[in-house]
């Protein structure tokens, strides 16, 4: 224990020299720029981020943010399809994007005098992608295939989609990130334009820079490149919140699989929206995931899969940054010799302790040493400090509350991860899907690698 708080300590020292100070500037077309300082080597990432995702979205357009961030590749009228990555990749630098529930977020890594080639591009095709159909007809298509290798043939990841579908009502959660097939196969390059007009402006990014750059400078640059862009007229996104559950739901998912799996999903508040006074139960909840899930001597790992031997895996995870009422999640799949319904009832046995023990003290300062570790190794990368800025920003959020993140772990006691555990954690905001393996065709096996719990 005291090895790894002095570890912590360590880190946290050498965190500290290489961070540097945090600057926030607002252009008149309202785009925010936030720029950090890391001057350990001679290197830049900078993140463009829209406030726009698949939460977002409605019935019968779902998928049509990740299918633009596709097309945001296909060029403008300055820089026709492929130039753009010849480009950065000329410059010596990488490249890439992606969507999530909540944001899109474009990134380049390149060597620091490089920034103003990024900013340059990026500003170009925050407002001037052309859109041709033919790219568009191309693209959705890859989507579609991207959607069968990735959900359709992975039977964890399909069970995944088909219990977010289940659990969240009103909420704009159930919604797949990649979209249901058959919006993707209606979808037209129409639909993906009113997006891009709509929520493709400056005044619904911000652009975030990490690394060893002069923040005055960078302003200066972004106002050359980001200032001359128009703002778009967007409308304040409605809150659809979801409705109130009254009973645990619980569905099966019946695909062609070698192993059965569990999901179980909780109810829970998070950060964004969450009053002053209720502020600490997001981060009870986070250290409650790492209880039951934070490495080999957690509870899951020593108890169900060591020490039961009930499972062969198990996992508990938990994001207090969703921008909406988001889900505890408990996963797993059992042991040879056991059946879904042990495993289920090994879990809830988990959870039942928490209600009536209080996490011994060892234990918790134990956990909080691994989440603020955690967080420290994540400052070893530029990409991940930006990371953190750009989704705190983004899901309404300030990246201050980075800075607060310690201390609040810090603050939690064990009759606060009784009480969230005991608030939360009850039947009737759990959703229950258990995956039911099929008989598996020889000729198309199904793909493995498990879902990912992210957003």
């Amino acid at each position: 224990m005291r090895g790894l708080l002095a570890l912590v300590l360590s880190l946290s020292s050498a965190a500290s020299l290489a961070a540097g100070a945090v600057h926030e500037y607002k252009l008149d077309n309202g785009l925010k720029l936030i720029v950090k300082e890391d001057h350990r080597a001679p290197v830049m990432v900078s993140q463009v981020w829209y406030k726009v995702g698949s939460s977002y979205e409605h019935d019968g357009i779902t998928g049509v943010s990740h299918v633009l961030e596709h097309m945001m590749f296909k060029g403008t009228s300055a820089y026709p399809a492929g130039e753009f990555s010849r480009i950065i990749a000329e410059n010596g630098g990488s490249e890439n994007a992606f969507t999530s529930r909540d944001y899109t977020a474009y990134f380049q890594t390149m060597e620091t005098s490089r920034l103003a080639v990024s900013f340059e591009l990026e500003a170009d095709r925050m407002r001037n992608l052309t859109l041709p159909e033919q790219e568009f007809l191309k693209e959705v298509r890859v989507v579609m295939e991207e959607r069968r290798m990735r959900t359709e043939d992975n039977p964890q990841s399909l069970t995944y989609e088909l219990f977010n579908a289940t659990a969240y009502v009103s909420s704009p959660y159930r919604i797949p990130v990649i979209g249901w097939m058959d919006d993707l196969e209606s979808m037209q390059v129409e639909d993906l334009r009113a997006w891009y007009r709509t929520w493709y402006a400056p005044n619904n990014a911000t652009v975030v820079v990490v690394g060893d750059v002069d923040p005055d400078q960078v302003y200066t640059l972004a106002k050359q490149y980001f200032g001359p862009l128009k703002p778009s007229e967007i409308e304040p996104a409605k809150p659809r919140r979801e409705v109130k559950q009254r009973g645990s739901k619980r569905i099966e998912v019946e695909a062609p699989a070698e192993l059965p799996y569990l999901i179980m999903g909780y109810k829970v508040p998070v950060v964004p929206g969450a009053a002053p006074e209720q502020l600490w139960e997001p981060y009870a909840l986070d250290v409650l995931a790492g209880v039951l899930d934070g490495g080999t001597g957690a509870r899951l790992a020593s108890e169900l899969v060591r020490g039961e031997a009930v499972a062969a895996s198990a996992g508990a995870g938990y994001d207090g940054y969703d921008r909406m009422q988001s889900l505890f999640l408990l996963s797993g799949t059992p042991a040879n010799g056991h059946t879904m319904e042990q495993l289920e009832q090994a879990l809830l046995a988990q959870i039942q302790r928490l209600h009536e023990e209080r996490v011994a003290s060892d234990e918790l300062e134990r956990v909080k040493a691994q989440i603020r570790a955690s967080k420290v190794y994540e400052q070893d990368s530029i990409f991940y400090q930006a990371m953190q800025i750009g989704i705190l920003e983004t899901v309404g959020l300030d990246w201050g509350e980075m800075e607060r993140y310690h201390e609040r772990i810090d603050a939690v006691t064990p009759e606060q991860v009784q009480a969230v555990a005991r608030k939360y954690l009850v039947d009737e905001r759990l959703t229950v899907a258990q995956l039911v393996p099929q008989p598996i065709d020889p000729r198309r096996p199904p793909r493995t690698g498990g879902t990912t719990h992210a957003h």
